[in-house]
């Protein structure tokens, strides 16, 4: 009997979850399990690589055993992750040699605002797609290795292993087997060459990262290895690994050049599918390879802005001012006002990324009055996720040249109808959201799918897509502008606060 069925791992920034899909793609078991975040100091996030580890295993196998069948009946594992999440680890044990920096982590502005100081980021911009920003892995892992005296003698010597998440869970289901990542996934290193697919070795020593480090580079679609039998209870090809983003975009059926999604998750992720060539940006959006469909296959491309602070505003609401229970509770207190009152929030607890990319900014709140409530501070919360986005789709579509005339979206804030309203109304065009919002998920396994014959091509792969509901504009273009014009003042007053720090 062919085997229809597939795992995808998706591996998030504060939660791992696993899915089973079936052949119409639609979900057939989950689970997810949360783990801890830890702030050393502002603007310092980091992970626990075991935790992550630990709770990606324990989805995967919940997963399977929620959706009724068994290992031996998956025909592949999909693995999509937090991009610029960074692990190093020994080879020899497998064991991580200090905490993962995360992606939302500034630990390495001063690195590279010496980079750029040195005047080295046409360079970098030429090759990678990539400003010099902390955003990225590459300095991460130099940071990682600097930290502690001998790790980067050790890395020199070939001891230790570096990559993104998705190559660390590769090397544990493997059971060390197999070094390997995806052109999405490299793509967002700062050490990648996006036109030659390949690691640059004078990016790598202007960085600090020795190459003996670096996984090797595949397609995105493509057998890796296959797992451990005693993890899931049989050897399962891994068939796929995609960075999040690119993987959502294939999820939502975005192949052709001019598609775009947008996802709602800790940040927001806005990708434009540029067909072939990449795009370079002039109004501070990413280059980026989007995926590549088995070895010598096509390779497509994407513009991206990356909003830093999206669902973790929320997160914020509910655990920093403990003002909701639940993430889910904010929709209903926004409701119990009709507007903001003129408040704005600018969520910059991590810095600004697209297109401002100013790692200096701040968290800040303007427009507070005598009369402003719980009420509005959490509409304004919501409302501050759709400008961001607004003011990424502006400038994406001054760089593509195009008008798009549609977005879909996911991600776990798509689920509020009052966001996906006004993003329509900003942005002016309608706003898609699928049956299946969990796209990042649904395209690591179409790309696993796709490598294993479930599905005979990306087509055939993405027909699965279903449309749940359309929201169209309907605010008036003056209503449009004067909104904009306010929280364009508010980002104003957030941006480098911090410089003098």
């Amino acid at each position: 009997m062919a085997r229809t069925h597939v795992l995808a791992l998706d591996q998030g920034t504060t939660s791992s979850r696993a899915i089973v899909f079936d052949r119409d793609g639609m979900p057939f078991g989950s689970a997810q399990h949360e783990f801890p975040q830890a702030y050393p100091s502002p603007g310092h996030v980091t992970h626990d690589p075991e935790a992550i580890w630990s709770s990606q295993l324990r989805s995967a196998r919940e997963a399977i055993a929620a959706s009724g069948i068994h290992a031996p009946d998956l025909a592949a594992i999909g693995i999509t992750n937090q991009r610029e999440t960074v692990v190093v680890w020994e080879r020899a044990t497998g064991r991580p040699v200090a905490d993962a920096i995360v992606w939302q982590s500034r630990i390495t502005a001063p690195h590279t605002d010496r980079l750029r100081a040195e005047g080295h980021e046409p360079l970098f911009r030429a090759r990678t797609g990539l400003p010099l920003d902390a955003y990225f892995s590459g300095p991460k892992i130099a940071h990682i290795l600097d930290a502690e005296p001998g790790l980067r003698a050790r890395a020199e010597r070939g001891e230790l292993a570096a990559g993104t998440i998705d190559s660390f869970l590769i090397w544990r289901l493997t059971g060390g087997r197999v070094h390997a990542t995806d052109v999405s996934n490299a793509s967002r290193t700062l050490l990648f060459d996006i036109h030659r697919l390949d690691w640059d070795d004078e990016l790598c020593k202007i960085v600090g990262v020795p190459r003996a480090l670096l996984p090797d580079v595949r397609p995105t679609s493509g057998v890796f290895g296959e797992t451990e039998p005693s993890l899931l209870g049989a050897a399962v090809p891994i068939a796929a690994a995609v960075g999040d983003q690119q993987g959502a975009l294939f999820g939502q059926g975005c192949l052709a050049a001019g598609r775009a999604k947008n996802t709602y998750g800790t940040g927001a992720f806005l990708l434009l599918n540029t067909g072939g060539a990449p795009i370079a940006s002039e109004h501070g959006l990413l280059s980026t390879v989007a995926w590549q469909l088995g070895p010598g296959g096509p390779v497509s491309y994407a513009l991206e802005g990356a909003v830093f602070v999206a669902g973790a505003a929320v997160q914020w609401f509910r655990d920093g001012l403990r003002a909701i229970d639940r993430a889910g509770d904010i929709e209903a207190l926004a409701e119990e006002v009709e507007d903001t009152q003129g408040v704005y929030l600018v969520p910059a607890f991590v810095g600004l990324g697209a297109p401002y990319w100013d790692a200096a900014a701040r968290g800040t709140i303007v427009g507070l009055t005598r009369g402003t409530t719980i009420a509005h501070l959490a509409r304004a919360t919501i409302d501050s996720i759709a400008y961001q986005v607004f003011d990424v789709l502006e400038a994406m579509e001054a760089d593509a040249g195009t008008r798009l005339d549609v977005v879909r979206v996911d991600g776990g804030a798509a689920v509020n109808d009052r966001l996906l309203q006004l993003q329509a109304d900003l942005v002016g065009v309608p706003v898609e959201r699928p049956v299946v919002t969990e796209t990042t998920a649904l395209g690591a396994a179409l790309l696993a799918g796709i490598a294993t014959g479930v599905w005979k091509d990306a087509d055939a792969a993405t027909s699965t897509w279903r449309l749940d509901e359309r929201f169209e504009p309907r605010m008036p273009a003056e209503e449009r502008a004067r909104r904009m014009a306010g929280w364009r003042r508010a980002v104003e007053r957030s941006r480098g606060w911090a410089a003098d720090d």
